[in-house]
């Protein structure tokens, strides 16, 4: 296990899918985001960079990728107007995420570890390898335990030369005050939905519907939207809404087309939870039925079946045992089985 990943590990905010972009050397690059890039750019231009920053918004909303523009905008060898020029030496070494002097400091597992940030300390000790500036990126800052953020303050009271550190930290989750109050803040947003489909269709082959369904039910997250698509989360959950509309609860079919589902949908195992947040949202939908803009664009066609055959007061019901079911899976309950009674439930 690699406690530091190299530029070449760099990673978007979440999981991303086998066609991902390339890593952005221009702020342009970036999607939205015009405050956050707004005060780098007059960071770059007062000559005032801070030595470390603090990149706080939600998940998969171009965290990382700002993070990766500063970088190389920072050590251009031919910036224009204080930005990079995305051409020269340097810039293609970011472009192609290869640059010796930008580092990556994820979780792992479900924190960052007090190992990694004294392999930190201890490389921080030799001056950058060829650029101005060595940029160390932590991502997901809040997963540190007060120990680990503690370790890392020595570097925040007292940072060596030419080095610059972004963390980034989801807005809902805490970072340690002291933390936080040596470094610039820089508020990142949730994004346009019109924009986050725009980009999934530019980098998939993506219908509109499909798109505009992902956007929405993501939140803004340009991450989550390209995880949700990667793992063909949308289509198991069209899958799983189509079989409860057709089962019959007592049909000689259904004990073994939910067995069949409830198997398939274990299989899941870390996105089963995302699951059935998105499960969750197509009930949501039924029960604002013509009162908001639905969520689930796609699935309309179902929502006359589904209101038919469950009455409004049944539908509280289904969003109470999608979320006794996520509680029992946060227990490490048997997954198989908490599918089958959810699904058994949910007829």
């Amino acid at each position: 296990m690699l406690p530091l990943c190299p530029a070449g590990r760099m990673g978007y905010d979440t999981a991303m899918p086998p066609t991902t972009p390339v890593i952005p050397t221009l702020f342009s690059e970036v999607l939205g985001q015009a405050k956050a890039k707004e005060l780098l750019r007059r960071a770059l231009t007062s000559a005032k960079m801070s030595h470390a920053y603090l990149f706080r918004g939600p998940a998969g909303v171009g965290k990382k990728t700002t993070a990766a523009a500063f970088a190389a905008t920072i050590n251009c060898l031919k910036p224009v107007d204080h930005l990079a020029c995305g051409q020269c030496a340097s810039c293609q070494k970011f472009r192609s995420a290869n640059h010796p002097d930008f580092q990556h400091i994820a979780p792992d597992g479900a924190s960052i570890k007090i190992k990694q940030i004294r392999e930190l300390r201890k490389s921080l000790a030799f001056p950058p390898f060829e650029a101005r500036y060595r940029v160390i990126l932590i991502a997901d800052a809040h997963t540190m335990r007060r120990e680990t953020a503690n370790s890392l303050l020595k570097t925040l009271e007292e940072p060596p030369a030419n080095t610059v550190l972004i963390l980034t930290a989801d807005e809902a989750n805490t970072v340690l005050p002291t933390i936080v109050s040596r470094c610039q803040v820089i508020p990142f947003f949730a994004l346009p939905q019109a924009e986050v489909a725009q980009r999934l269709m530019a980098e998939t082959d993506l219908p509109p519907e499909q798109a505009a369904t992902l956007a929405a039910i993501a939140e803004g997250s340009l991450g989550r939207a390209r995880m949700l698509h990667e793992k063909a989360l949308l289509p198991l959950r069209q899958e799983i809404v189509t079989t409860l509309l057709r089962l019959p609860p007592d049909g000689p079919e259904t004990v073994e087309t939910i067995f069949s589902l409830a198997e398939e949908t274990a299989k899941l195992k870390d996105e089963l939870a995302e699951l059935l947040d998105l499960l969750r949202t197509w009930y949501r939908d039924l029960l604002l039925a013509g009162g908001s803009q639905p969520l689930n664009q796609d699935l309309t066609p179902t929502w006359e079946a589904a209101r038919q055959r469950w009455p409004e007061p049944e539908l509280f019901a289904r969003l109470d045992r999608i979320d006794r079911a996520k509680r029992e899976l946060a227990r490490n309950c048997n997954r198989s089985l908490v599918c089958e009674v959810l699904f058994f439930g949910l007829l």
